[in-house]
């Protein structure tokens, strides 16, 4: 290939990009790649390339190429070739390379080997489940997954399930004066075996509803008051907003995520810890009609 047709297809290739047509302007850039793999430019191709298959999300392809990519960028000084290889190598569960990748971006890991299981703190992941999006808490287990610590109220998603985030904020949630960033998810990256369920509580006060909530907790479970969803639209969910998690007392919905058997006894245990002021009813799959025996004194 001569250079003046090269220079031409990256032209084209660039327009593509311009135009969001991914396929199209990775397969350009590979063509151009193939004949010039390390012209002085070439890491940005390289970048492009694989970054375009991350958006149409063929991680093999991203996987690929982003290592080309990383191997002519900068190491230690938080390049993004280094990040998008690191979801990559994450997503396709290749331990070896995600490693050398968050090392490469800059990023002290735990020590060992293999997956990644460590401490990075907490941050929001906005779900997206054919077209429904939903801003959950996660705690972050590596720079791009986390383990869900809300109880979605999103169809099929639930309490404990680990994602797989992207690396860019789209959004802030404050909560007690702590900034957190708001990622997209990118996959869904192991499921959670807790089942949700919808519960009907009344509390005398806000302290029974939080005793309720931690008790839950205690056993590495979820419990969340309708109270605590807000609805936000699209526009509005990428800004920034303040997070205040509202306990109140009376009658209201739960959402729980547990077996069924150990969310009952918890909820026994929890009325029958008061003798007036907590009760609970109509424990049911979400979307089920619930039976009307109540639970409880």
């Amino acid at each position: 290939m001569r250079k003046t047709e090269a220079k031409e297809l990256l032209k084209q290739a660039r327009a593509a990009w311009e135009a969001e047509e991914w396929l199209r302007s990775a397969d350009l850039y590979e063509r151009v790649l193939e004949h010039f793999p390390d012209e002085r430019p070439s890491a940005v191709w390289w970048y492009d390339a694989a970054l375009a298959h991350k958006f149409l999300r063929n991680w093999d392809k991203a996987l690929d190429l982003g290592r080309e990519a990383a191997a002519r960028a900068p190491r230690g000084e938080g390049d993004p070739a280094y990040w998008n290889l690191g979801i990559a190598a994450t997503i396709r569960r290749d331990w070896t390379t995600a490693r050398a990748a968050w090392a490469g971006f800059g990023i002290e890991l735990p020590e060992g080997e293999g997956e990644i299981d460590g401490r990075f703190g907490v941050a929001c992941v906005r779900l997206d489940t054919d077209g429904q999006r939903e801003v959950v808490w996660i705690e972050r287990l590596c720079p791009t997954r986390g383990r869900v610590v809300n109880v979605p109220v999103t169809g099929g998603r639930r309490y404990g399930e680990i994602v797989v985030h992207d690396g860019e904020p789209t959004g802030e949630r404050v909560f007690r004066g702590t900034t957190c960033p708001v990622f997209d998810e990118l996959e869904l990256f192991e499921p959670s075996e807790l089942p949700t369920w919808e519960v009907t509580v009344g509390a005398g006060d806000a302290a029974d509803l939080e005793a309720l909530l931690a008790l839950f907790a205690e056993h590495g479970l979820g419990a969340e008051p309708a109270s605590a969803v807000r609805m936000l639209c699209a526009c509005c969910s990428e800004g920034t907003h303040q997070v205040d998690r509202e306990v109140r007392a009376g009658a209201q919905a739960v959402s729980l995520a547990a077996p069924e058997q150990e969310a009952r006894r918890l909820l026994d245990r929890w009325a029958g810890e008061k003798a007036i002021g907590r009760s609970w009813s109509g424990l049911a799959r979400p979307g089920l009609a619930r039976p009307g025996s109540p639970g409880g004194p």
